[in-house]
């Protein structure tokens, strides 16, 4: 079980990756390819929006065929659809890159926690998945930081490579270690049985809660990424690697919540849990439209992806019993808003930008981030206890 976790937990790290990789080099793609910032910031979208919309259709084949088989596919697909990117001589190739390797990633990150679900026990599950969501932000935090990095050194195409490479390693890694990992009931994909998985999900209550909780962070929360590095650069600091550094703060701090969420659970519980979360997510994200110098903004960052994994990761444990029949499905939809929020976030702080500005925004989303860690807490409660 724990060789399991550990090679889960290392496809899900290079799965982080790829999904933040671009957004410390927005202004080099937007220069390089003679597009505006706010057009590349939209390569965050291209990747995110298809890696929501295929979900429905993933946690389906994930429930009906093999877990693992079918999440070493997908890195396989990803890992050539980053490396094109890098060959893309336009913005429109490169576009069509990402979307591709979106929906490829769509089979990573949700279908791991799957088996994760599969495999542990509900009362276990908090600190399996917490090891996943540590190799999670670990992605994020050395990905964010090594795009900057790459990107002052041999220019954005080199991100591409660099992140294509490193796919062909974890499938060289995964492959032997996961491939017989099917469970007994994997057969083929009978399409009858995705709407009755999904009317079993959403027949539970507290689905509503939790996917539309999941979605509002991702759009008030991921949605300013992609124009930090835009943001740093109107301020005078023109270095990708610094946004990268600012960026990777939120990572560091989701690996620090990784590596305290025994003792959070312990003396805090999960409703104070996401109580917390959204409170401290609603204050970074005001300190961020405050547009304090970037050491105060990487500090900013930690203390927001502690705060938001807080919260995220209390949700993805009720998500994943919403229907423990159809748990990939479950976790397919909740990945599926989560990614769908992603999406919708550049889009609407791009129309901000163009418009009002990002502040208000930003002040929008501090409200709705603060309201959802408290809705979140009085609606999501264990049958069984009462808590």
């Amino acid at each position: 079980m724990n060789r399991t976790l550990n090679l889960l937990a290392f496809v899900t790290f290079v799965s982080a990756l790829f999904i933040r990789s671009t957004d410390p080099v927005v202004p080099q793609i937007a220069s390089g390819l003679g597009v505006e910032p706010a057009t590349a910031a939209l390569l965050t979208s291209a990747f995110t929006l298809p890696y929501a919309l295929i979900q429905p259709l993933l946690g389906a084949l994930a429930d009906t065929f093999s877990k693992a088989r079918l999440m070493l596919l997908c890195v396989a697909v990803v890992t050539l659809a980053t490396l094109a990117c890098g060959f893309a001589p336009s913005f429109e190739l490169l576009f069509i890159g990402r979307v591709t390797a979106g929906f490829a990633a769509g089979g990573t990150v949700p279908i791991s926690f799957a088996l994760v679900g599969d495999l542990v026990p509900v009362r276990e599950r908090q600190v399996a998945m917490g090891r996943l969501l540590f190799a999670i932000m670990t992605g994020n935090l050395l990905g964010a930081t090594c795009a900057g990095v790459i990107g002052d050194l041999i220019g954005w195409r080199g991100v591409f490579f660099v992140t294509g490479a490193l796919g062909c390693v974890v499938l060289a890694v995964a492959l032997p270690g996961l491939r017989g990992l099917a469970p007994a009931s994997a057969g083929r994909f009978d399409l009858s049985n995705m709407m009755p998985n999904y009317r079993a999900i959403f027949h539970n209550p507290q689905a509503k809660f939790c996917f539309g909780a999941v979605f509002l962070e991702a759009v008030f929360m991921y949605g300013v990424f992609p124009y930090i590095a835009t943001m740093l650069h109107e301020a005078g600091e023109p270095h990708a690697s610094v946004a990268g550094i600012v960026l990777a703060g939120f990572g560091l701090g989701g690996a620090l919540y990784a590596l305290s969420v025994v003792p959070l659970l312990r003396y805090l519980g999960e409703t104070w849990m996401m109580r917390t979360g959204g409170t401290v997510m609603a204050l970074c994200l005001l300190v961020i439209a405050w547009r304090v110098p970037w050491p105060q903004q990487f500090v900013t960052f930690i203390c927001f992806g502690f705060g938001f994994y807080m919260l995220h990761a209390v949700i993805q444990i009720y998500a994943s019993e919403l229907a423990p029949v159809a748990r990939g499905s479950a976790m397919a939809l909740h990945s599926f808003f989560f990614f769908l929020g992603q999406a919708v976030g550049p889009v609407l702080y791009g129309a901000g930008l163009g418009s009002v500005g990002l502040n208000p925004v930003m002040y929008v989303g501090a409200f709705v981030l603060f309201g959802t860690g408290l809705t979140c807490a009085r609606k999501l409660r264990r049958p069984d206890t009462g808590s």
